[in-house]
C-alpha cells in the first residue's frame, strides 16, 4: 500500500512539474518578428510603426496627470510622444478632471487640506479640488519627493488638478496628438461622464483622435449605444473572448471594438496569459484591430514589442521608450 501511495505521489509531482513547464513555455515564449503578417487594414491606429503613449502623462518622470507632466512631454527636446493616456473622474459640479484612482489619497495632499481620508472627486467641486497639490506624493527615480512640502498658495498651477477642457486646450494648441482616455466612474456617474466626454470631443472635432476606454462593461456598452463615432478599446471580458478566438483561430469572430489595449510584462499584469505574441498581433490585425500594450517600463520589453510590430506601447517612461525606438530605427 505504501509503495502504491508513493508511486501516486511521484506521478502527481511529475504531472505538476510538466504542467508548470508547459505554462512557462507558453508564458515566457517570445515570437519571431518574421512571423508577423502584414494585413491591409482601415484602422487609423495601425500605421506600420510603433507609436509612443505617455501613460498618465509620463508618471515615471513627473507627477501623474498634472500639467507639469504634460509640459515635460510637450516641451522636451530629447523625446516626443504620439499619444497621451489619461483617466477621468467627474466632480460634484459635473466637471471632468484627470485622476486615476477613485480617491485622492495616493497622489495628493487631500488628507491635509480636507482633514479626512478617502476623499472622492465626485464629493467635491472642481474649485475645491483645485486647492490640492497633485504632486504631493510623487517619488522620482532618485527616491526623492520634491513637491511634498507645497500646500495652499505655494502650489504652482501646473501641479493643481486638471479639467478635461484645460488639458485639451493646452495639448491641441501645441500639436496634433492622439489620446487614450479612460472613464473611471461606474453607474450613473460613469454614464454622465461619457455624455460630457462625447460632447466635448464632438465640439472640438476630436472623435477620430481619441480611443475611449472603460474597464466597466456597462459603461463601454453605454458608449456604443449613445456615442456614434466614438472609437473604443476592449473591456476585460472582450479581451478574454478575443484571446480564445485567436487561440482557436475562429473565422466567425466579429469584435465590437477597434483597439486592443492589453497588458504585457509580468504574470501579475498579464493574468497568466501571454498576450505578447505574433499570433495575437496577427489575429488582431486580420480583424482590423490595433494592438496597444500597457504598462511597458522595461527597455528589453519595449524593444521586443517594437520588433514584433506592436501598434503602440503605453509607458510611464516615454523618454526611455523613445530612445529605444530611435535606436532600433537607426539599425
Amino acid at each position: 500500500m505504501k509503495k502504491i501511495i508513493k508511486r501516486i505521489l511521484i506521478l502527481i509531482i511529475i504531472l505538476i512539474i510538466a504542467a508548470a513547464a508547459l505554462w512557462a513555455a507558453a508564458y515566457f515564449h517570445r515570437s519571431d518578428p518574421k512571423n508577423i503578417i502584414q494585413y491591409e487594414t482601415t484602422n487609423p491606429f495601425i500605421n506600420g510603426t510603433t507609436q509612443i503613449s505617455a501613460h498618465r502623462s509620463g508618471s515615471g518622470i513627473m507627477p501623474e496627470e498634472t500639467l507639469m507632466a504634460f509640459e515635460n512631454c510637450v516641451k522636451n527636446d530629447s523625446f516626443s510622444v504620439d499619444f497621451f493616456e489619461f483617466d477621468l473622474h467627474i466632480t460634484k459640479d459635473n466637471v471632468l478632471v484627470l485622476l486615476h484612482d477613485d480617491e485622492l489619497d495616493r497622489t495628493s495632499d487631500s488628507e491635509t487640506v480636507f482633514g479626512e481620508t478617502g476623499v472622492r472627486p465626485e464629493n467635491k467641486t472642481y474649485e475645491e479640488l483645485r486647492t490640492l497639490n497633485m504632486g504631493a506624493k510623487f517619488v522620482n527615480e532618485a527616491g526623492e519627493m520634491p513637491y511634498a512640502d507645497l500646500h495652499g498658495a505655494d502650489v504652482p498651477d501646473n501641479l493643481k488638478i486638471l479639467s478635461l477642457d484645460a488639458i485639451l486646450d493646452y495639448l491641441t494648441a501645441h500639436d496634433d496628438y492622439n489620446y487614450i482616455i479612460e472613464v473611471k466612474n461606474e453607474g450613473d456617474l460613469g454614464k454622465k461622464s461619457v455624455d460630457l466626454l462625447y460632447a466635448t470631443l464632438k465640439e472640438r472635432d476630436l472623435l477620430d483622435k481619441v480611443i475611449f476606454g472603460c474597464f466597466i462593461s456597462e459603461i463601454s456598452e453605454y458608449a456604443d449605444d449613445t456615442c456614434p463615432g466614438m472609437i473604443r478599446s476592449a473591456y476585460p471580458s472582450e479581451v478574454s473572448e478575443f484571446y480564445f478566438a485567436s487561440l482557436f483561430n475562429r473565422s466567425d469572430y466579429e469584435p465590437e471594438f477597434k483597439v486592443l489595449q492589453i497588458p504585457f510584462a509580468s504574470a501579475k499584469d498579464s493574468y497568466y496569459v501571454n498576450l505578447g505574441t505574433a499570433r495575437v498581433i496577427n489575429y488582431a490585425h486580420k480583424h482590423n484591430l490595433a494592438v496597444q500594450y500597457w504598462t511597458v517600463n522595461k527597455e528589453e520589453h519595449m524593444e521586443y514589442l517594437i520588433r514584433l510590430g506592436a501598434d503602440c506601447i503605453i509607458s510611464d517612461y516615454p523618454d526611455k521608450l523613445y530612445s529605444v525606438r530611435e535606436s532600433l530605427d537607426s539599425e
